[in-house]
């Protein structure tokens, strides 16, 4: 529960720093969200790391889905994917999180997000073949 805290604390003061930042003139709103996006690769990249160190190899690019939507997403949020409820700040940082750890389990993706009717909101995942 404290780590959950210190996460939401944690995204919401990058957020207002990098908007702060755009509205100072000190970079772009659209820039803004580049960065989420980058710091959620690069966090996803690290905890596909951890969470897989004691893992058998992933058999194909469907395992490796299923271990994101549950075990990954779980252990990160603390929810099952299909009951996340989110808003558009984390849109960002959560697709960068989702495309870095597919990233490193050797999936190159595009990931994107939408959101039809709050709080709900769909992740769709591109693979992009080598």
């Amino acid at each position: 529960m404290a780590d959950e805290a210190l996460f939401l604390l944690l995204h919401n003061e990058m957020v207002a720093g990098l908007y702060r930042a755009a509205e100072q003139g000190e970079g772009e709103n659209g820039r803004c969200t580049t960065k989420l996006e980058s710091m959620g690769f690069r966090v996803g990249q690290g905890l596909i790391e951890r969470f897989t160190k004691d893992t058998a190899r992933f058999k194909d690019e469907l395992d490796i889905m299923k271990f994101i939507c549950k075990d990954f997403w779980t252990t990160v949020f603390k929810k099952q994917i299909d009951n996340l409820r989110t808003n558009h700040q984390y849109l960002a940082f959560t697709c960068g999180l989702i495309r870095g750890g597919l990233s490193n389990l050797g999936i190159k993706s595009i990931v994107t997000a939408e959101v039809s009717s709050m709080p709900a909101c769909k992740f769709q995942v591109m693979i992009q073949k080598m």
